[in-house]
């Protein structure tokens, strides 16, 4: 059971780590080592022996295994990534580097995404520690870099270049899952994620002929790509229903005392009300256009025209994509993938998917688990290349009104103390049992 102190490390931690300003703008422009030394020192202080990692100087991991009780058990990773995306501090109430405690809130850049599941990994890890636990399964601890970019210098190098630091891990937990879902009536669901859509970053590229903007053109690469990109957001995708997805409609349809018709997806989803945001995403694959690049000056048709495009494709269906693609780009533009990650899958009937779902309903019996597939990504994606079954289990119990997912990414991004504290006691309690 976690102590007082372990209630009051999270906070600390949160706040600490939120202060070290690790943003990651994309393009190797990042510095991790602080963050990394930061928890490498606080797991050393748990008598642990972290290894840092570095692919690139400055872009620092960090490793570090408890041994379990049960040598023939397989090993579990945790693992949380240590980079944050960009904020504007002129647009916040509260500096996003501040860490700044104030009316049973944490602020800051990485609350959420994802320094406070960092911080109860820390807190649960010197718990232990003091305690004297020993989980039955090997636990090994793992703080990544570049999560936000390409996970190049983070997961991906620690998956490709040392495989050995996770020897016998058979299954992951990490960041987006089993936080609460209020759905405005009442009801708390608590969504554990059991799969990813894969990531499909797509580069559209258009020719013609250069010319003066005053001329006909029937060549007009801008053209191109604009139809191209007004196919592409324009196009309704098929449904494409998951055994992940089709765990959680039925599980929601369950909870709401719906009739789970998955013949009728849409209509069941219009019946779900708010709680239709969990898996809404997840039901079809998705090409949203994001950038545009094309001229130099106004009068001047351009030779080539670039656009951006954000595709993510469901387990299953990546052909499919990629079919899709070729024909509403069409014979005029050229696309290929700019960044590629595979989707994942992980079974809802495992014995790990129910003891997280135990630990959640012991300190939250009122709540609603159900499983669910992530919209994006993760670091499990990579660590999948070792055959790591990856599932989304952050716990946080947040209060009504309290927008969860907008804060991902979003400004004042924020965490309430007693979600911290939610998060250490149901994170010991499952890793205690896993």
């Amino acid at each position: 059971m976690a102590d007082r102190q372990a209630l009051e490390e999270v906070v600390t931690f949160t706040s600490d780590l939120i202060r070290i300003d690790t943003t990651n703008r994309g393009g190797g422009d990042c510095q991790e080592r602080p963050a990394a030394e930061y928890a490498a020192a606080r797991l050393a202080e748990a008598g642990l022996t972290p290894t840092l990692l570095e692919r690139t100087k400055g872009r620092t991991n960090v490793v570090a295994r408890i041994e379990g009780s049960d040598a023939s058990a397989d090993a579990l990773l945790v693992h949380g990534h240590l980079d944050v995306v960009p904020a504007e501090a002129g647009d916040w109430t509260v500096h996003p580097f501040s860490g700044e405690v104030r009316d049973g809130v944490v602020w800051g850049r990485g609350a959420v995404d994802m320094k406070n599941m960092d911080a109860m990994i820390l807190a649960v890890a010197r718990l232990w520690a003091r305690q004297g636990v020993r989980p039955r399964r090997d636990i090994v601890i793992a703080f990544t870099a570049d999560e936000e970019a390409s996970a190049e210098d983070g997961s991906g190098f620690l998956a490709d270049r040392h495989a050995a630091l996770f020897e016998g891990c058979t299954e992951g937990v990490s960041e987006s899952g089993a936080f609460t879902f209020h759905d405005g009536s009442g009801r708390e669901l608590y969504p554990i994620a059991a799969g990813e859509r894969g990531t499909g970053w797509l580069k559209l590229t258009a020719r013609g002929r250069a010319g003066h903007g005053s001329k006909v053109n029937r060549d007009n690469a801008v053209t191109r790509l604009a139809a191209a990109v007004a196919r592409i957001g324009e196009h309704e995708w098929p449904l494409r229903l998951t055994p992940t997805v089709r765990a959680a409609l039925t599980e929601l349809a369950t909870v709401y005392r719906l009739a789970p018709d998955l013949d009728d997806v849409d209509g069941l989803l219009k019946k779900l009300g708010p709680a239709a945001a969990l898996v809404e995403a997840t039901v079809r694959n998705s090409a949203n256009p994001t950038m545009l690049d094309a001229g130099y000056k106004v009068n001047v048709i351009p030779g080539a025209a670039v656009a951006h495009v954000d595709g993510r494709f469901l387990p299953g269906t990546e052909d499919e994509f990629r079919t899709t693609l070729d024909l509403l780009t069409g014979p005029d533009v050229e696309w290929e993938f700019d960044h590629r990650e595979v989707a994942l899958q992980a079974p809802v009937d495992s014995p790990t998917f129910a003891k997280m779902r135990a630990a959640v309903e012991e300190f939250a019996p009122q709540g609603h688990v159900v499983p669910y597939c992530m919209s994006g990504g993760t670091d499990a994606k990579q660590f999948s290349r070792l055959g790591i079954t990856g599932y989304g289990f952050a716990p946080l119990k947040l209060p009504e009104g309290f927008d969860y997912q907008a804060l991902f990414h979003g400004v004042d991004e924020r965490v309430p103390v007693e979600a911290l504290h939610f998060g250490v006691r149901v994170l010991d309690r499952f890793l205690r049992t896993a």
